[in-house]
């Protein structure tokens, strides 16, 4: 993975090296300096030294706040523009050194920062597709190998789908208590489908003459998930606990796995930290 992150640093400083040496905008082509290809071929090196540091050395002291079961969208953009930013100011400490004293860049602070997010949108979006691109590949193919078990109420066989029969499911009772100790929901297991969680209240789905009943509970998701503690249910995601056997199919996206039940009725993400138990629960049923 580093050799990865460095080449991407590279190909961001190869492409700001390049476009200010060819294109010479923001004032670059009235500039006169000795070695002046070299000084601006410089820009883009300082570049791949700053993004290479936030791409490789980073991740490295802290790899919990990089880990992938824990990157979202919203962190890789925040990281993103850290790391924009971080270029901006190097260069223009860059182009102070470069400056006689008396000399003026007409980029000051300011400029600097606007001009930097001007030049990186290029770069930056190209590799943010390509990363993209990767994710939804991985977790495509990774979720067209996983074993299936159709719905028990599906009696139609589908390719890379192993059907369970009703009489195959634990034939277990299960009840669930809301914190009150009073609310109270008595089911048998086989028919539970997920359990989603929304603020202090919980929505139990399960099914009731083949069709799905939503009562509502007063607790925490963990203290349900607790009450149950059968083989197969487990969390998805921090808002969800799933029936495994209840899941039809799984795709995958640039997020991650997707379980998809009751034909399509329903449709819950996979947080990237559950991606491994549940990989292994699918495997083993």
């Amino acid at each position: 993975m580093p050799m990865q992150e460095l080449r991407k640093a590279a190909v961001i400083g190869l492409f700001v090296g390049l476009f200010l040496l060819i294109f010479q905008p923001f004032g670059i082509n009235l500039w006169e300096t000795p070695n002046k290809a070299l000084k601006v071929i410089g820009f883009g090196a300082v570049t791949f030294v700053i993004t290479a540091i936030n791409f490789v050395i980073w991740p490295r002291l802290f790899p919990k706040l990089f880990a992938e079961q824990t990157w979202t969208i919203g962190r890789e953009i925040l990281f993103v523009t850290t790391n924009v930013l971080l270029i901006a100011i190097a260069n223009r400490l860059y182009l102070s050194g470069l400056l006689e004293p008396k000399e003026e860049s007409g980029l000051n602070w300011l400029n600097m920062i606007v001009v930097t997010f001007l030049i990186a949108v290029f770069p930056v979006t190209g590799l943010v597709l390509l990363n993209y691109i990767r994710e939804l590949k991985k977790y495509s193919r990774a979720a067209a190998d996983l074993p299936i078990h159709s719905s028990v109420t599906d009696n139609i066989p589908t390719m890379n789908t192993v059907v369970t029969a009703a009489s195959e499911l634990p034939d277990s009772i299960v009840t669930l208590v809301a914190d009150n100790e009073k609310d109270k929901l008595t089911l048998p297991i086989e028919s539970l489908v997920f359990i989603e969680s929304s603020d202090n209240y919980c929505t139990v789905v399960y099914l009731k003459n083949e069709q799905p009943a939503k009562p509502l509970l007063r607790s925490s998701l963990s203290r349900l998930e607790k009450q149950i503690a059968q083989p197969h249910i487990v969390r998805c995601h921090r808002s969800y606990v799933v029936n495994l056997n209840r899941v039809e199919r799984v795709t995958g996206n640039a997020q991650g796995y997707k379980l998809h039940l009751l034909g399509g009725q329903f449709q819950l993400p996979v947080a990237r930290q559950y991606n491994e138990t549940l990989v292994a629960e699918l495997k083993a049923l």
